[in-house]
């Protein structure tokens, strides 16, 4: 019987050398989520100070238990794996994978700020801060169309760089807002499963 993914939050530590800026103008330690999956756990830091839109999406459905009992929905060995999709609850769902947060719903941002997601759960496009999809790297998910990025992201196993905002050679934009920090030997053993003709882990993740 599996047990599915469970992410979590911590804050950051003084230590961290990269900070982002609380309502107050005070410097404070980017935030790291962790991720409990049937192979084991990793660390996520979330590049809170470069884009507090797409991270405190991700923090807030993180927090409020949105993904928790998800499952990774596409796999692709030397690629990337995807996760986030509320209808990956159920592994065998035929619509894995085209699911995002409730429409017409609110969170905050660091400085007090709110963003409203739109009618389809759907949040701001932030391409700022070139961070390419390198390995390891935490990148939002979206339809390709502006605007359509909600609670789907992937983790990039190898250098992506096509899948970068600023990269004209296609026209794909995915921004990258986190890297593991740590247990990027699970990323690498959750890439390794078998999966099906459309990519679906066999044994969910």
């Amino acid at each position: 019987m599996a047990v599915f993914s469970r992410i979590t939050l911590l804050a950051g530590t003084a230590a961290r050398c990269v900070h982002a800026m609380n309502r107050r103008g005070l410097a404070m330690a980017n935030p790291t989520a962790t991720f409990k999956t049937t192979k084991g756990e990793f660390k996520v830091e979330l590049f809170q100070d470069q884009l507090p839109i797409t991270t405190s999406n991700f923090k807030d459905l993180a927090t409020s238990g949105f993904y928790d009992g998800l499952t990774f929905h596409r796999v692709i060995k030397g690629f990337m794996c995807q996760f986030g999709c509320p209808n990956s609850a159920n592994p065998q769902s035929p619509i894995a994978g085209t699911g995002g947060p409730p429409g017409n719903t609110q969170y905050t941002l660091p400085d007090g700020s709110v963003i409203q997601r739109d009618g389809g759960g759907n949040i701001p496009d932030e391409l700022v801060g070139e961070i390419s999809n390198e390995v390891g790297t935490i990148s939002m998910a979206n339809t390709g169309a502006p605007n359509s990025g909600g609670s789907q992201f992937f983790l990039n196993t190898k250098h992506n760089a096509f899948l970068d905002y600023f990269d004209n050679s296609t026209p794909s934009k995915h921004p990258v807002f986190g890297k593991v920090v740590d247990g990027m030997d699970v990323v690498s053993a959750i890439e390794g499963v078998p999966t099906d003709g459309r990519d679906k882990p066999i044994d969910a993740v």
